[in-house]
């Protein structure tokens, strides 16, 4: 209650343009270090999905393959 306290007698621009570029510039490299990891991590997942889904679908052609000539 405090902090809302002192916040409400201070102009908007405090609130909403100094206070989070304050932030900014104590925590971006933090917050820069974990959206890179996440993304980074995103994409790994999404590759290795992609890679076995391709591998599943070449395994799967070439068993269905194999066994149409098994049956002429």
């Amino acid at each position: 209650m405090a902090v809302r306290e002192m916040l409400a007698g201070t102009p908007w621009w405090v609130k909403w343009v100094a206070i989070p570029a304050l932030v900014l510039l104590v925590f971006g490299g933090l917050i820069t270090s974990v959206l890179t990891f996440v993304i980074g991590l995103l994409f790994k997942v999404l590759l290795l999905v992609a890679l076995v889904a391709g591998l599943l679908y070449v395994v799967g052609k070439f068993s269905s393959s194999g066994r149409s000539r098994e049956d002429w």
